[in-house]
């Protein structure tokens, strides 16, 4: 299933670098699209631009065509009729021909065949003015012949002359519009092509994207079942673990329970001969003093060491022994009546929790000097009695193991970290081995020099109460700098169920 699932994993990273791929693709083709149609578009203007000069152009050649014609008209009717509204009508076709000249100088400046022809009608223009002027003043016979041969004389050669330079200009300025108006057809045919193919490039592009998307979210979907799945069957499976180690742990407890209460039938047994032996001893010491007082005649030397050193010493060992093996058993009940206890979670006030334990101590905190300070501590609901046992043991052991000849400092404070509670027992003691950091919270297990009494049982028990609690303790220490132990329990605890 794993293998399935990394497989799953694999595929979706592929398809996820294919869709960024097109992505990448469709964009940098969009922005070439962009480009080009910028391009395409300026290309086009420029072409547009051309053809409505070249139309300009051809305009003004026709405007000066028709005033140039229209000035041998007006010439023809003054000739003959000598009427001088004629002359007036010259005289505004050739300013019109004129003004038309110089916007075609103006319009042709980048070609110079064209210019070359525009001066040139100007200088027929000129000439042409200037015939006029001496025509008018012919009289007689010059007269009667310049009207006699009218159609060949010099005056209509410039007008024919004219004629020709305008039909040439015409020409070449259609030309000119032909090729732009081919070049702007082009452009045109290139820019709806672009498009077409950005168009089409794109399309497949958001197929591919589709589709690549699809099947991604088809595996999400597949791997997202597979997931909930094997979640199911993780809670099913931590629920069933869970049941079978609450039910063992129930079976060690009442398994302690039974061999400690068992135990202490034999104990007391050894303790109370213990006890007969111990008078006994009396009894014989007692016996041995008379006769040396008497003079009965006092037992040899081996039997007085044994009455007197001997006996004495083994019984003592006797009843050390049988103390601290009664006080673990004591401890082990202990321990296991508070395992078996029902815990009822409530609303608790830290701060107040903490001060009582500190008036509760008060006696040894004034007698070793220590300074003890508690900040406010955030509320949290747990069961009362554990999280008192939990945090007096911190509190005592803080006071226990502090530094001779260093006044002690313990402070305590507290904060809520992301739906949990943390309480800081923090002071200035011994500090503990980073190598024992957790041997100190094994049953029966100690660290440090052992000049203080205790069994190795309190840390054990309020770890256990915490894991019971939901939560558990940490350590951070080292030799000679203090230590700094850690409750973290959940904000709101709701109990434990028991299997009992």
């Amino acid at each position: 299933m794993a293998t399935k699932m990394l497989g799953s994993l694999g595929r979706d990273t592929r398809a996820n670098r294919m869709i960024l791929t097109l992505l990448a693709v469709g964009f940098a083709s969009l922005l070439a699209a962009a480009i080009a149609v910028f391009w395409i578009q300026r290309d086009n203007e420029s072409s547009a631009a051309l053809v409505s000069h070249t139309l300009g152009v051809e305009a003004r050649l026709g405007s000066f065509a028709s005033a140039n014609e229209r000035l041998e008209t007006a010439r023809r009717g003054l000739l003959l009729t000598g009427n001088p509204a004629f002359q007036q009508i010259m005289n505004d076709a050739e300013a019109n021909a004129r003004r038309h000249l110089a916007e075609l100088s103006t319009l042709t400046r980048d070609n110079a065949q064209q210019q070359q022809r525009i001066a040139r009608m100007g200088t027929l223009l000129d000439a042409y003015n200037a015939y006029h002027i001496r025509s008018i003043g012919l009289t007689g016979e010059a007269r009667r012949a310049m009207l006699t041969g009218f159609m060949n004389d010099t005056g209509v050669g410039y007008v024919r002359e004219t004629r020709q330079i305008v039909d040439a200009m015409m020409a070449e300025e259609l030309q000119l519009l032909r090729a732009r108006e081919a070049r702007q057809r082009e452009t045109q045919f290139l820019f709806t092509a672009m498009l077409a193919g950005t168009g089409l490039l794109i399309l497949l592009v958001a197929a591919g994207t589709l589709l690549l998307i699809r099947r991604n979210l088809a595996a999400l979907r597949a791997s997202q079942e597979e997931l909930a799945n094997l979640n199911l069957g993780l809670e099913q499976l931590v629920d069933a673990r869970t049941a079978e180690l609450t039910r063992a742990n129930n079976e060690i407890q009442r398994f302690a329970y039974i061999v400690s209460h068992d135990l202490r039938s034999p104990l007391v047994n050894v303790m109370g001969f213990t006890a007969e032996l111990e008078a006994a001893r009396k009894v014989i010491a007692g016996y041995a003093e008379r006769s040396d007082r008497d003079g009965w005649g006092p037992p040899d030397k081996d039997t007085r060491l044994a009455i007197e050193e001997d006996l004495p010493e083994a019984i003592g060992f006797i009843r050390s022994s049988t103390q601290k093996m009664d006080r673990l058993i004591n401890a082990i009940l202990q321990l296991s009546r508070q395992g078996r206890r029902t815990l009822a979670p409530e609303a608790l006030d830290l701060t107040a929790i903490v001060h009582g334990i500190s008036d509760s101590l008060h006696h040894r905190i004034e007698a070793t000097g220590t300074s003890l300070t508690i900040e406010p501590l955030p509320g949290v609901v747990n069961d009362r009695v554990a999280v008192e046992q939990i945090l007096s043991n911190l509190v005592e052991n803080a006071l226990k193991y502090l530094q001779p000849g260093v006044p002690g400092i313990i402070s305590i404070t507290g904060r809520k970290d992301y739906g949990r509670v943390v309480v800081e027992v923090a002071d200035n003691g011994r500090g503990i081995d980073p190598r024992d950091h957790e041997r100190i919270f094994d049953l029966f297990r100690r660290s440090g020099a052992q000049d203080q009494p205790g069994e190795g049982i309190g840390l054990a028990h309020a770890r256990a109460l915490a894991y019971r609690l939901g939560g558990f303790i940490e350590v951070t220490s080292a030799l000679g700098e203090g230590s700094v132990f850690r409750l973290i329990l959940p904000s709101e605890w709701r109990g434990e169920n028991n299997d009992e």
